[in-house]
């Protein structure tokens, strides 16, 4: 990869195009504008600009969250939910009924009050989440401990008013997936908890190539009307974190708010426990934030939803028809191509475009590496004679450093393994960055100079446990308590001192600023 600021950059600092054209500010220059141009400039999305808050997500960046659905969609069948979907308007009733539940999201909300060309006898509310409506129905739908347990997943799109929004990472308007399930147990509840969370990491790692933290949210970052939040946190190139995605433990809330109750066994009537669990198109945005160069966008083959460019190169037409008609051929032998592991749920065939628009070579180039195509292939009347292809990585790697000449049948025969190779190398890369980041710290001074402006980086430090030590903490720096860690997943337990306050500690916790 493109170390930052490295290549040709204009006065503003943004990288050049073969015209001369700036395109795309460096990461090392401005950090902010980098990801805002790569998401443009890589075809991803746009601001909807007359809609406050909300984006167009464009064929592009649809296609990458149409491979995040189908992969993530077998994983959650494969572990027995079901596809259901609720209705995106929710009575503003059932909101109140959970006193957490409405106080944390009061200020997102968006009501409608006129319907028809009259007022509601009742608002409703666009669901900003779908716990309450979904309780409603599964108080219908649920009679007996036969009937448990019960789960349910939902592909929608939520809307929860924010003040400050950024393509992918916050938005007014967003899609994502809730899964919602309800138990005879509370133990079997947090079984559910902590298997859609590993669900979510084992994702975010092996198919966007994302290295991820998991742990558990404070009471005061957890989910509004929730028991206990478990979340995976990823360190993006500016040392910043994303959360990616959370597993609610959410008790018997929801179950006493809207009498969820089962027959027992026994004959007697108890509560349901219930779980809810997400992750949201802000994936995109992480996936963009963990790769990209200050050339443009870089992808995952796995998450790729074009793999291969083959772009053809002739002078005169009957140049022309000889190398399109080799292309299609190298296209056809290349969609065969599986590279799915073996025990993946479903195929994944390789992608393959052939570029014929009538444009210079070298501005195709441009085009589809500031779209992370993995692989480009040139193919020209020279290459035909001698039974070859040139092909270029979308970022010098393992799988291929600068143009490579291959014969044609041995760059068939590899490329599974090239782009697998490619995939993994990308994960490699990230935790590498992630680790290399990572720091301990002991005192606030240290802490102090870590955090200093806009800087950030993940950070282990000792805190009290208090509420009072993170608001405080948060006030001075910005910098939240991103979750506890899990078991395996940071530092042991540990006798210490709150890095702020000076009081015991047990265990140090992970500590970044944060989008």
């Amino acid at each position: 990869m493109s170390k930052q600021g490295k290549g040709k950059q204009g006065k503003q600092g943004k990288a050049k195009g073969k015209q001369g054209k700036q395109t795309i500010a460096t990461r090392a220059a401005d950090y902010p504008q980098w990801y805002q141009d790569v998401v443009r400039e890589s075809g991803l999305a746009e601001p909807a600009k007359v809609v406050k808050g909300c984006m167009v997500i464009k064929p592009h960046g649809y296609a990458i969250w149409e491979k995040i659905q189908r992969d993530l969609d077998a994983r959650f069948k494969a572990t027995g939910h079901q596809n259901a979907y609720f209705p995106v308007l929710v009575p503003q009733s059932f909101i109140t009924k959970e006193a957490e539940h409405v106080e944390g999201f009061a200020p997102e909300l968006a009501v409608v009050t006129h319907a028809g060309g009259e007022k509601l006898e009742e608002p409703y509310v666009v669901r900003p989440t779908s716990e309450t409506i979904i309780g409603h129905f599964f108080a219908k739908w649920i009679e007996s401990h036969r009937d448990l347990p019960l789960l349910i997943n939902q592909w929608a799109n939520v809307m929860r008013w924010e003040k400050r929004t950024r393509l992918f990472l916050r938005t007014t308007e967003f899609l994502w997936q809730e899964g919602h399930t309800a138990h005879s147990s509370h133990e079997e509840a947090k079984q559910e908890v902590r298997r859609m969370l590993d669900i979510y990491g084992d994702f975010a790692e092996e198919i966007l190539g994302v290295p991820v933290v998991r742990g558990v949210k404070t009471e005061s970052e957890k989910f509004a009307g929730a028991l206990q939040s478990l979340c995976i946190e990823a360190m993006m190139q500016d040392g910043k974190a994303l959360q990616a995605g959370t597993s609610h433990d959410l008790g018997q809330n929801f179950g006493k708010a809207f009498d969820v109750k089962y027959q027992t066994a026994e004959g007697e009537m108890e509560y349901v426990w219930q779980t809810s669990w997400g992750v949201s198109t802000r994936l995109i945005g992480g996936l963009v934030m963990t790769h990209s160069d200050d050339n443009g966008l870089v992808l995952p083959p796995r998450v790729a939803p074009i793999h291969v460019v083959i772009v053809p190169i002739f002078r005169n037409d009957e140049q022309r028809e000889r190398v399109l008609e080799a292309a299609k051929s190298l296209r056809t032998q290349l969609q065969a191509i599986d590279i799915a592991p073996s025990d993946c749920r479903y195929r994944d065939f390789l992608e393959v475009v052939i570029d014929e628009r009538d444009m210079r070579p070298g501005a195709k180039y441009f085009y589809w590496e500031q779209r992370g195509v993995p692989l480009r292939v040139e193919l020209g009347p020279r290459d035909l004679e001698k039974g070859q292809v040139c092909i270029k990585m979308r970022v010098d790697s393992a799988a291929g450093e600068g143009k490579q000449f291959l014969a044609q049948d041995e760059f068939v025969a590899g490329i599974r393994e090239r782009m697998l190779l490619f995939q993994n190398e990308l994960l490699a890369r990230a935790r590498t960055r992630m680790q290399e980041q990572t720091v301990t710290i002991d005192t606030w001074d240290e802490f102090l100079k870590v955090f200093a402006g806009e800087q950030s980086t993940f950070a282990w430090c000792h805190w009290d446990g208090t509420a009072e030590t993170e608001a405080a903490i948060k006030a001075q720096t910005k910098v939240t308590i991103r979750c506890v860690p899990l078991p395996g997943q940071g530092p042991e337990p540990e006798e210490g001192k709150c890095v702020f306050s000076g009081k015991p500690s047990r265990q140090r916790v992970l500590m970044a600023k944060a989008y």
